[in-house]
């Protein structure tokens, strides 16, 4: 069966559309990559690229992608609301199918190893892949940002795992290693960059310090505004979904805003998510509501209406759930379809499949029954 690695990196540009397809093309024509997701932002100046293949070819792709950015990202004259600390500010590999936590350790190692020797550039390792419980988190990494990396670097215990402990201004560093996945997930505010950051501070895990947590587990979040929408946003990235999941931080943040007396206009995620969690969000409105919704495309219906998915542009769920988006590529028959797909299509309103396909499935299903059988007799 396939190996599969989703890698995510972040580049600090959101506004050159040239530059945004120059890196859409660096990973499209590395062998074996496959882009799946451009998420781009003009007033955090940052875009997200997610894009999968196998571990070999995921590393290839990064670094492809990584020496096109050095060409032509220029750090120094960065402006953006989102926090970044390099032109490819962060770089994480993501364990998807027949592949351990530990492989995409060492695909991290691999790419950081390689973009180091090759750009000349400082690179820290991050999350499983980082061996020092003080730089695990992309926050600590990130503390000070951009700005404050010529005094880091300087500093022994800030000694990048690799390349040269000297600061390059035109790239500054790259942030790599191997986590679970997470959701980069916005809540739209009509309000202030500051209401949105206090909101932030209540919700987020960290909350205001040690001594005033927040009330989201596994949660980081800050409030920044977008110029070109006219919004605020709370900007969340949930780093354990099955803790907190899309609707309890979304509920949160609605809950928060209306003790300030504000409205929440929808949300958006950033790049792509689990069909999991979208299901999971439809089973909580389900259940609130007293709803009445069984077909799997129609819960994400309801998941993309009650969480305002599609308030800043069309939330598409073939393009943007990743079980959708890396499936195989489907021929458009029944032979084609999985169980699960079969059964749905069984129970809706129409005439086919009929008597005769649900018969084949049942037999086909006896005769692997019997086949089981038979090797152990």
């Amino acid at each position: 069966m396939a190996r599969v690695v989703l890698c995510i990196p972040n580049f600090s540009e959101g506004r050159n559309k040239d530059v945004l397809d120059a890196l859409s093309k660096a990973i499209s024509e590395s062998p074996g990559c496959y882009l799946l997701d451009v998420s781009e932002g003009e007033s955090t100046n940052r875009t997200v690229y997610t894009f999968a293949g196998s571990p070999e070819a995921v590393v290839l792709g990064a670094l492809n992608s990584a020496k096109t950015a050095y060409q032509l990202i220029d750090m120094s004259k960065h402006e953006g609301e989102h926090p970044a600390i390099g032109a490819m500010d962060v770089c994480p590999f993501v364990p998807v199918c027949n592949v351990t936590m530990d492989e995409c350790v060492q695909c991290s190692k691999k790419f950081g190893q390689q973009l180091a020797e090759e750009l000349g550039v400082p690179v820290y390792l991050y999350e499983n892949s980082s061996q020092r419980d003080y730089r695990k988190t992309l926050p600590d990494i990130r503390a000070g940002e951009y700005k404050g990396l010529p005094i880091k670097l300087s500093e022994p215990e800030w000694e990048p795992d690799f390349g040269p402990s000297k600061f390059v201004p035109s790239w500054g560093a790259t942030v790599t290693g191997a986590r679970d996945h997470l959701v980069a997930y916005n809540v739209n505010l009509l309000g202030t960059k500051q209401q949105a950051h206090r909101i932030a501070l209540n919700i987020r895990e960290a909350g205001r310090g040690p001594k005033e947590p927040g009330c989201l587990k596994h949660c980081r979040a800050i409030g920044w505004y977008l110029e070109e929408k006219d919004i605020a946003q709370v900007s969340i990235n949930l780093t354990c979904p099955s803790v907190t999941p899309l609707h309890v931080a979304y509920e949160e943040c609605v809950r928060q805003a209306k003790m300030l007396n504000l409205p929440v206009v929808g949300s958006e995620i950033v790049g792509l998510v689990s069909l999991q969690l979208m299901l999971s969000t439809a089973d909580y409105y389900i259940k609130k509501e007293n709803l009445f919704v069984v077909h799997e495309h129609q819960k994400i219906t309801l998941a993309v209406d009650r969480l305002g998915l599609n308030q800043l542009g069309e939330f598409d769920p073939e393009q943007r759930i990743i079980e959708y988006r890396i499936s195989l590529k489907k021929d458009g028959s029944f032979v084609s379809s999985s169980i699960r797909q079969f059964v749905e299509q069984v129970s809706a309103r129409s005439a086919t499949p009929g008597g005769g396909s649900v018969s084949a499935c049942i037999a086909a299903m006896v005769s692997c029954r019997f086949s089981n059988l038979y090797f152990y007799t």
